[in-house]
């Protein structure tokens, strides 16, 4: 069984750094993002993640407004949004049971932080119809990077949105993936 487990995790690796799903887009999963996950979602729905991939690679984010835009029916969608961060006490950690989100901080700076749902505390319990739990969790928070993009599975727990500083001009698109068990 070990060998398996080895086996399939080079397999991942290999996957990842062959990078067909790239497809030309000059952004890169945080280093946190788990692999495994990423590619089983991918490979489960690669249409869906494709078109988020094409989005982000040929939209000129200077110029799109804040709002929603659909990619694939309700598999795929975008919200585009600009504005200020919050401080880091009025932010809360959060996942989702039937999306992934890619989070993309195209200009400003923001930081984010993820933690294991396993190990997270629930203090809102899961709402169907708005599909989110709120936690109360200790985990690892990172900056965000111009060529980078967060993606956070229904395991993750997240807190996104924590101001860094005083720019209010944040601009952030996150497209909500529908996740596949």
């Amino acid at each position: 069984m070990m060998l398996s487990a080895c086996s399939s995790v080079r397999q991942t690796e290999k996957w990842f750094r062959h990078g067909k799903w790239y497809n030309g887009m000059k952004l890169y999963p945080h280093v946190f993002v788990n692999r495994h996950e990423f590619e089983s979602q991918y490979n489960k729905n690669k249409a869906w993640w494709d078109s988020a991939f094409k989005f982000l690679k040929e939209t000129d984010f200077d110029k799109i407004a804040p709002g929603k835009y659909p990619l694939d029916s309700n598999n795929v969608y975008v919200n585009v949004t600009v504005g200020p961060m919050r401080d880091f006490e009025n932010t809360k950690w959060e996942s989702h049971r039937h999306t992934i989100d890619l989070q993309y901080t195209y200009k400003g700076t923001e930081k984010m932080g993820v933690a294991p749902v396993s190990k997270a505390r629930v203090i809102d319990p899961y709402n169907e119809k708005k599909d989110v739990a709120i936690y109360d969790a200790d985990g690892k928070f990172y900056l965000t990077a111009p060529d980078t993009f967060f993606l956070f599975f229904p395991g993750d727990a997240h807190r996104p949105n924590i101001k860094v500083n005083e720019d209010n001009a944040v601009k952030k698109i996150v497209v909500k993936i529908r996740y596949t068990d």
